[in-house]
């Protein structure tokens, strides 16, 4: 491999320019603000982390974990998501706090990519995770709570696609009972959006018509509250009526909270990480064809931090918002420029403070007596700055200039 020049960075990760910055450090205040309003405290977790505890529990697949090792020889992984570091807060330093928490997070999380995928290896995620209530209401918080974050970073137009882990496990497992093989296949097929490979392995399935069909509806099963009495029909199974009969709960709560114009159900949601447990959703914006939002409950994972209690949560997907929605414009707005001589500068930085405090952004920079602006200026007298303001015209507000001549 050739020695990269001095320019380059590695596959998967970027630099953000100043008006990108502006923007992401905007969303991120705002969304912040937003879950801090709902009662959500902010948290802050290592960027490392050991690979035998949080790397394990994180659900991310080993080959997309990026690890190092320190000093002593010991395994550390760059965070992958923050649901699996919070879990360890929670079940040590926090584990005396009264249920439910409430927690927040921005941060950068890593994972390795192929580098032909064009894919981020470094991306930022701000979510919320509800520790310590395992209520449909609980579920429907955090739901509510992704849609007014949504609205918060500037994201006008999107749906919600909410499913449920446990109807899938039941209506599978009532019709090809056993073969987890199989149903992980399946699952991965849904789990790619893949319908039309999910139908052609159920035509190869040695199964009554009757049973394929059962399997194939599911696919039909997007919509509003009526989905539940359609997707009673679908199974007998205990699993997957007691999941459909949560995953209404929390649709009546949605009703409650006057959000439910925003959710679909949707049967084939299942989230992308294994330690998903119960209901699971997505947040599609209207520009984009990949989510801006997912989440879910995740009810066995504070278990392998020795805490065995329920928790739920999502995250945004922070890195999309900004650079595929339209949504927040910010306008920067332009600086006072102040310029001064040798014989000035107490005076001019002096103003510069005054300005500052006031909330205005103000650069500074020092004349030299051979600088040709300030020679025009001198000669200028009194219209000098007004000179300096032509000439620097769409990159300051206005400029002051102390010098003895002007």
């Amino acid at each position: 491999m050739s020695k990269p020049k001095g320019f380059e960075k590695p596959a998967g990760v970027r630099d953000y320019l100043p008006h990108v910055v502006d923007k992401l450090r905007r969303i991120e205040y705002r969304v912040l603000e937003c879950m801090g309003s709902w009662g959500y405290r902010q948290i802050i977790t290592p960027s490392m982390e050991y690979y035998d505890t949080v790397g394990v529990a994180s659900s991310t697949s080993d080959k997309k974990l990026f690890k190092l090792l320190n000093n002593r020889g010991t395994t550390l992984v760059l965070r992958s998501d923050m649901t699996a570091p919070i879990a360890r807060v929670v079940s040590s330093l926090l584990k005396e706090e009264k249920l439910p928490l409430r927690l927040s997070y921005h941060a950068n999380v890593f994972r390795a990519i192929e580098e032909e995928a064009g894919r981020e290896a470094e991306f930022f995620q701000t979510g919320v995770e509800l520790v310590g209530d395992d209520s449909p209401e609980a579920d429907a918080e955090v739901v509510a709570l992704a849609i007014a974050s949504l609205k918060a970073a500037g994201v006008q137009s999107f749906k919600i696609a909410m499913g449920h882990v446990g109807f899938l496990n039941g209506l599978f497992e009532e019709i090809v009972p056993g073969q987890k093989e199989l149903q992980e296949e399946l699952k991965e097929v849904l789990l790619k959006r893949d319908y039309v490979g999910y139908r052609e392995k159920i035509d190869e399935l040695p199964l009554e018509d009757e049973s394929k069909e059962r399997m194939n509806a599911i696919l039909r099963l997007r919509g509003g509250k009526e989905i539940c009495s359609k997707a009673e029909q679908l199974s007998a199974s205990r699993e997957a009526r007691s999941s459909m009969n949560h995953l209404c709960s929390v649709w009546e709560v949605l009703e409650a909270y006057g959000v439910s114009q925003h959710v679909l159900i949707d049967l084939t949601m299942i989230g992308d990480f294994s330690y998903y447990t119960g209901m699971t959703f997505e947040g599609y914006a209207a520009e984009l064809g990949s989510p801006v939002c997912s989440g879910g409950r995740y009810d066995k994972l504070l278990k392998q931090f020795g805490k065995d209690v329920p928790a739920t949560g999502f995250a945004l997907k922070t890195n999309r918002i900004v650079d595929g929605v339209r949504g927040i414009r910010v306008e920067q707005p332009l600086p006072v420029l102040i310029e001064y001589t040798k014989e000035h500068r107490t005076e001019a930085l002096s103003r510069a403070g005054e300005m500052r405090s006031e909330g205005r952004i103000v650069v500074t920079r020092l004349m030299a007596r051979d600088d040709d602006r300030y020679n025009q200026a001198i000669e200028m007298g009194e219209q000098g700055s007004n000179y300096a303001v032509s000439m620097l015209q769409g990159k300051y507000e206005k400029v002051y200039t102390y010098s003895n001549s002007i």
